[in-house]
């Protein structure tokens, strides 16, 4: 669980400290002051490695010069045994440290020793995380947006167990309500057009129009033939979409695990319903006060539940009563209950019947309407939705060829299905594209670039990185040049700039990790990948490794399998592959 980043930053602290201390007791500097200094990393090297800004921020309460409280400090400084060789003042009294070997060696060190487990923190705590994500409706195939959803929440969930969290992944299968019974409704239409003809029967205007449709109402009519021809609604209903489900849904799965994508479970709806959870639920919002009827129907008292909720987050009355909050009806009065009232039982179910910590919800930007009213429905229910729901929004897809846009369109059946995607470009690629930007930017996806086999194809860099590293290694084993611990390395060889770049690069991944779960944005891997393999491409066309002395080629094989063991390691984190051979 290193952290080599952080460690030096915390020496920096630690040695400015014990040097203050000590000038305090020589009489240099004035004793008892507590100084809350800042440890930057300078983006010129030549500014060192870790900047403290211990003597500015001390001058008020010494009531000295900032320059001669840094001078006081670097004289009674001690770097004896640390990962630093030598500290100097710049500009109006920064403290500029400069590493030593030490650090370099300690980093390769750490790496060897956690392996592919590198960048693992306890940070999360053990605490149990759903991550939900996809959930498409199985009314149709999954489209553009439901492939960058799938690697958004995986690799998400991903990022997560690797920082200490117990993660689990689910896709929540909307098998009931108004969508199905459309779903229905249009399998019925085309089932019946097989039998009259496409003119002998209307299909619905809100009906589902794709190909998808006429193929599971021919598969219906090869297994029944025209015994439903006239039935009533209540005979079919259920029958069509049993089986349109029945087809669906082990399709999606089939897709998904082919985008390498496997979930801990596959929750369905219609069980809330089955149970008797949905019906709970609403009682018991109902009992803690936050029901009315009106009309027959029974409704949510969301502009109450809002109100309360955005009054605790800070915002002011005047605020609050300037908002557009409406009330949502949990069942109607025909006894049904909403949609909104089966996603308040089932984030129930996770967060009090099952005991996650946190629901984590991959939504589309166009839920960001729901976002807020499904969180003060749990706060309803004393469940604390407003801290225990997070929901990452996201944007879409824009499927570009020959520098144009493609054009989709889901209601037209012209959506781009991720299976016909993927027969176009690589699982890898299809991964890596998707999760290239954070979810609040859109994602330009270049279906030409997706599939060139040179450097400006970014997953093809990556990849070719660790291909060119694992072809390295083979070749010099083949001399007798076999990679050595890191403990029989000389970390004092590393002079270039270029392999001290490398090796800070390779230092960075517990803080891109920490990141990433902070803000929820797994696509900092790819850009973390991205910057190593270039400083990887840079080092080893900088710095030779076959023909040098002993010494320096083992040290430099050692830092190149140690970037390949990393791009692995991050490579797996997006559920990418990485080949030895390219």
């Amino acid at each position: 669980m290193s952290n080599m980043i952080q460690a030096a930053r915390e020496q920096v602290s630690a040695l400015t400290k014990a040097a203050y201390e000590k000038a305090a007791a020589a009489g240099v500097l004035p004793a008892g002051v507590e100084v809350d200094a800042s440890v930057e990393i300078p983006k010129d090297p030549k500014n060192g490695d870790y900047a403290s800004s211990f003597a500015m921020a001390g001058a008020k309460a010494m009531h000295m010069a900032p320059r001669a409280i840094a001078q006081a400090v670097v004289d009674h400084l001690d770097l004896e045994g640390s990962y630093f060789q030598r500290a100097e003042i710049a500009g109006p009294g920064f403290l500029n440290f400069f590493m030593g070997s030490k650090w370099y060696g300690d980093v390769l060190a750490d790496i060897e020793t956690e392996g592919m487990e590198y960048g693992r923190s306890d940070e999360g705590k053990g605490r149990r995380v759903m991550v939900e994500f996809v959930s498409a409706n199985p009314t149709g195939p999954m489209h553009m947006g439901n492939a960058r959803g799938g690697v958004l929440g995986d690799s998400l969930a991903n990022v997560l167990h690797r920082a200490g969290f117990d993660t689990w992944k689910e896709f929540y299968v909307n098998d009931a309500g108004n969508q199905i019974h459309k779903f229905a409704e249009s399998i019925h239409a085309r089932y019946m057009q097989i039998i009259l003809g496409e003119d002998g029967f209307a299909f619905p205007e809100n009906g589902y129009h794709g190909d998808d449709i006429k193929e599971l109402a021919q598969g219906f009519y090869a297994k029944h033939g025209d015994a439903y021809k006239d039935a009533p609604e209540s005979e079919w209903l259920e029958p069509m979409s049993r089986f349109g489900l029945d087809v669906n849904i082990p399709k999606m799965k089939r897709d998904l695990a082919r985008y390498q994508i496997e979930y801990d479970q596959w929750f369905f709806e219609s069980e809330l319903h089955e149970s008797g959870y949905v019906a709970e639920t609403v009682d018991l919002l109902a009992k803690n006060g936050w029901t009315y009827e009106k009309d027959g129907a029974l409704w949510l008292s969301t502009t109450g539940l809002l109100k309360k909720k955005f009054l605790n987050e800070g915002k002011t009355q005047e605020q609050v009563d300037k908002l557009d909050l409406k009330d949502d009806v949990l069942r109607r009065a025909n006894g049904f209950y909403t949609y909104f009232a089966a996603d308040i039982a089932y984030h129930r179910n996770k967060l009090e019947k099952r005991g996650f910590d946190t629901a984590i919800n991959i939504w589309g930007a166009d839920h960001h309407g729901h976002v807020a009213r499904l969180q003060a429905a749990l706060d309803g229910l004393g469940l604390d939705g407003s801290h225990r729901l997070v929901v990452v929004l996201m944007q879409l897809v824009n499927l570009l060829q020959d520098g144009k846009p493609v054009r989709m369109s889901k209601r037209s059946g012209k959506a781009i299905a991720l299976h016909d995607l993927l027969d176009e470009v690589s699982v890898d690629a299809a991964r890596y594209f998707f999760n290239s930007r954070s979810a609040t930017s859109p994602v330009d996806f270049d279906l030409d670039l997706a599939v060139k086999e040179d450097s400006e194809n970014p997953v093809y860099y990556v990849q070719y990185a660790h291909a060119r590293i694992c072809s390295l290694v083979a070749r010099l084993a083949e001399e007798g040049a076999s990679v050595p611990a890191a403990s029989a390395v000389d970390a004092s060889l590393f002079t270039t700039a270029e392999e001290k770049a490398l090796i800070k690069g390779l230092a960075q991944l517990p803080e891109e990790i920490h990141l990433a779960v902070r803000d929820y944005d797994p696509s900092r891997i790819d850009r973390y990948l991205l910057a190593l393999a270039g400083d990887f491409h840079r080092f080893y066309n900088a710095c030779y490794i076959k023909g040098e002395a002993p010494a320096i080629l083992s040290a430099r094989l050692k830092l190149a399998d140690t970037v390949r063991l990393v791009l692995a390691n991050c490579l797996g984190l997006i559920g990418v592959s990485a080949p030895e051979k390219m």
